[in-house]
């Protein structure tokens, strides 16, 4: 069974995310991936290159149990500068699509004061629903 997106009639269109998710088959948690490569380094310290990282790696987890980012219900953002990631909304909106494709799971974002790892500009979260 496919994953049924929620959006009351009533509200104003989503544009990249989705309110809710109705999800079937078994839960896949991923943990806070943040923009280092499976060695756990860092190649950048660019923002828009971390987030394209991030979500590499959720993608890797994601294949591991047999998934694809079809399957994500759910992104928790973690950023420590807000007005970077809106500054350069548009750049992360194409690495977004360039790694998980045109597929808007319900999504939250919050700045934090820091992240565990001293370089790390984002942390992001993921949900999904493997059939």
């Amino acid at each position: 069974m496919d994953n049924e997106i929620l959006h009351p009639a009533h509200w104003k269109a989503a544009i990249g995310y989705a309110n809710g998710i109705i999800g079937s088959g078994r839960t896949l948690f991923v943990g806070g991936q943040v923009g280092w490569n499976g060695d756990q380094v860092f190649e950048s310290d660019d923002f828009v290159a971390q987030v394209h990282q991030a979500l590499t790696n959720i993608v890797d987890v994601l294949k591991e149990a047999g998934a694809g980012p079809q399957h994500l219900v759910r992104l928790t953002w973690y950023v420590t500068d807000k007005q970077e990631y809106l500054a350069r909304l548009k750049e992360v909106g194409g690495v977004y699509r360039e790694v998980l494709g045109k597929h808007f799971p319900a999504m939250t974002m919050v700045q934090v004061a820091d992240l565990i790892e001293d370089r790390a500009k984002v942390e992001i979260e993921a949900t999904a629903m493997v059939p």
